[in-house]
Order: structure tokens, then sequence, then C-alpha cells
């Protein structure tokens, strides 16, 4: 049986991406040798984030080197509050804060090594897309 399920990011500087999504998203650190760092969301435990330097020994050689073709989607429940951080603190902007009609308010970040994070929080989608979500889902 499954006990957890959260991704773990190869970096190129784990204290870099540390605190890039501690600053972004007040996670706190629950882990951290230098080589690896696991960050939680404080009311939520069981969303977690790792943050592995690339070139660790525990890394198979053929796959160290920085995500790529890789978006991670972090739910927010103010996703205003957490643009306004990223705007305040320069971080570059991929897709400025905007609504989208399948039911997603959402901006898109880079982390330092590159890698796309969206930012989102869940809002009504319009009546077309109301169709394409499970009963109970969308509304």
């Amino acid at each position: 049986m499954i006990q957890s399920i959260h991704p773990v990011l190869c970096v190129r500087s784990v204290a870099a991406s540390r605190d890039f999504y501690r600053s972004l998203l007040d996670l706190s650190v629950v882990f951290d040798s230098g080589w690896f760092a696991q960050l939680q969301c404080e009311h939520a435990p069981s969303q977690q984030l790792g943050l592995l330097e690339a070139g660790h020994d525990t890394v198979p050689a053929g796959f160290r080197k920085a995500p790529q073709g890789v978006l991670v989607t972090i739910e927010v429940d103010a996703v205003d509050a957490v643009y306004e951080r990223a705007t305040q603190r320069s971080l570059e902007i991929a897709l400025s804060l905007r609504d989208e009609d399948f039911g997603l308010r959402h901006f898109m970040t880079v982390d330092p090594d590159g890698l796309l994070v969206d930012i989102v929080q869940m809002i009504a989608p319009s009546k077309e897309y109301q169709e394409h979500y499970a009963p109970g889902v969308a509304g």
C-alpha cells in the first residue's frame, strides 16, 4: 500500500533550490544534509518536496542533470498572494497570473534550475469545461 507520493527534483544547488521553494511557498525544512533537503507544508505535512543534488552518487550516472520537460504544479489557497510574493522577489514569471476556462487561476515561475513551477488555485470552470470533470469535482 502506498504511504506517500512526492516529487524529488535533481538540482544543481540544494541550498539555492531550498531557499527558492521556502521563500515562495513558506515550506519548512524537515531534513537538510547539504546534498538532499526535504521540505514540507506546515499545515499539511504529507505535502512534501525533495531536492537532491544532481551529481550525488545516489543518482545513476546517466541522470545527473537538471530536470527537463517537467512542470511541477503546486496548488495553493491564495494564488494572488503567492504571485505578489514572486513579483516582489523579482522571480522570473514565465506566465502571468490569469484565469483559465478549465478551472484554474494560476501563474508560472521558474526555479533556479530552469524548471517550470505552475502555482495554481482551483476556481469554477466555465460551463464548456464542467462536463469534463468527474461528478461533484468542479463547481
